[in-house]
């Protein structure tokens, strides 16, 4: 019998987590501290790209013979980057900006194997239609505390689920990780077969 594939995420993500355990992959978490700040005027795909590259990138550099896997989900509005909210103020705040409208969450992730000298960054784009939500809906969300550590304050795979009227592209893209791009890139690139 084969050994698992092993793969390293740069992230402390539990959904990103589950979704890979999912596919059978052998993971071992090692979270990297990268300070999320959009550059003035940045475009949205471009900075979650980056982000994701630097998380892979400061990982690899602990375990250079081994494929890493950084990944940053943001929420647009407008021109507007909703990352996480830092406190319960904010969170509403998001919530109220995303009511009935139809923002955008872009999820930029990187694959990468320093030694071999191979890297892959890709980003996955899709829509997601809010209902209008009434006051009391935003001040029972915000106090279930759930939308905090959430990019653009909600959880889709939560209790969050009720916010969303529809999506237009993948769901898990939406979750923290576009899982069928993940897979074609862990089997172009890294090998990875499924079983």
């Amino acid at each position: 019998m084969q050994p698992l594939f092993l793969l390293i995420l740069a992230s402390g993500s539990p959904r990103r987590k589950a979704l890979l355990k999912d596919l059978g992959l052998r993971l071992k978490i090692v979270p990297a501290e990268v300070r999320e700040i959009p550059r003035s005027k940045e475009d949205p795909v471009f900075f979650s790209k980056r982000m994701a590259e630097a998380k892979a990138g400061i990982v690899s550099s602990l375990y250079p013979s081994q494929w890493i896997l950084g990944a940053d989900t943001v929420v647009v509005s407008g021109e507007k980057i909703l990352g996480k909210p830092k406190n319960f103020q904010e969170a509403k705040s998001f919530l109220r900006l995303l009511s009935g409208e139809t923002h955008e969450v872009i999820t930029g992730f990187c694959l990468k194997h320093r030694v071999l000298n191979r890297s892959l960054i890709q980003s996955v784009s899709t829509r997601v239609s809010f209902k209008s939500l009434s006051r009391e809906e935003i001040d029972w969300y915000v106090r279930t505390g759930e939308p905090l550590d959430k990019a653009g304050a909600y959880a889709i795979q939560g209790k969050g689920a009720f916010c969303v009227k529809a999506i237009r592209g993948s769901y898990t893209n939406v979750v923290g990780l576009p899982m069928t791009e993940v897979l074609e890139a862990l089997k172009k690139y890294a090998g990875f077969q499924l079983g």
